[in-house]
């Protein structure tokens, strides 16, 4: 599959903003069954500093400086990747949890893709007895690692209630876990916690969802947003694997990916300081087309 992508993030300040600095992580992956055939970003007003790296985890790390005064910031990214997944059944054969655990415990390397780095708490995920239990239900003793996190998935799909307004980036976990609502990004992290607290390596991914919109209706352009799911090691044969918990979904071929790191902190698409104005407007809009 072939997808053209559109993110547009734009800011709109009560009063004029001096300077502005920002850190952007919008190129997809290239790799993993997903290849990037172009990118581009255009930033009005124009940056007088651009400058571009790869951070740890692979990621394109572009900073940019805006010294000009402005009241409208506009970030448009565009890509062209092509998917070609192949994932497993959520059934399928797959070595016992535990021994998922003593194989990450013993890696010998500290590379952006050793499963040990996304074995301890992170910033914006810490170890949870709760979260840590509440995962423990779905992982009993030498049960396969996939039908085990594919339930976890599964539970927190139910369990939990999407709700936009229950939560804002900084909500605590503890927060999240205990009110049993949030939204993608929240619902990774909790799945995360849990894994973790298990001893199993599991990482936060930052990408889109194509979504497809009821029979006999248009897609609407920006109705796309971006999205967050869970990535786990399952051991040596079968490597990262993707799970959606808010969808119920082992990630294929409609999850387009733009970083993976430990939680949100490491791979969000848009994040900086300005001076200038007290209060600002966030829009975000996201375009998702399959083009061949």
């Amino acid at each position: 599959m072939i997808y053209d992508i559109q993110h547009v993030t734009t800011y709109e300040y009560e009063s004029a903003v001096s300077f502005a600095r920002c850190t952007l992580r919008l190129e997809p992956l290239n790799g993993g069954g997903q290849e990037l055939i172009s990118h581009s970003v255009d930033i009005r007003p124009r940056p007088v500093e651009r400058t571009a790296r790869r951070d740890f985890y692979g990621t394109l790390t572009e900073s940019i400086v805006i010294d000009k005064s402005h009241r409208n910031l506009r970030i448009d990214s565009r890509s062209r990747v092509k998917l070609s997944r192949k994932p497993p059944e959520r059934s399928a054969s797959s070595p016992a949890w535990e021994n998922v655990r003593e194989a990450a415990f013993a890696a010998s390397s500290l590379g952006p893709s050793s499963p040990i780095g996304y074995v301890f708490a992170s910033a914006l995920v810490p170890i949870l007895k709760p979260a840590t239990d509440y995962a423990a239900a779905s992982f009993p003793a030498s049960a396969g690692i996939l039908t085990s996190a594919a339930d976890l998935m599964r539970r927190i799909r139910n369990e939990f209630r999407y709700d936009p307004k229950a939560t804002v980036i900084s909500t605590p976990l503890t927060e999240v876990f205990g009110n049993r609502a949030g939204v993608c990004q929240d619902f990774a992290h909790v799945m995360i916690a849990g894994l973790r607290g298990l001893g199993l390596p599991a990482a936060y991914v930052s990408g889109y969802l194509r979504t497809i919109p009821p029979e006999g209706q248009q897609r609407l352009q920006g109705a796309d947003a971006t999205h967050a799911w869970v990535s786990l090691w399952c051991g040596e044969a079968l490597g990262w694997i993707g799970f959606d918990p808010t969808n119920d979904l082992i990630v294929a071929n409609d999850h387009i990916i733009l970083g993976m790191g430990r939680d949100f902190a490491d791979v969000s698409p848009v994040d900086g300081i300005i001076v200038g104005s007290p209060k600002q407007k966030l829009g975000v809009a996201v375009d998702v087309m399959l083009i061949a």
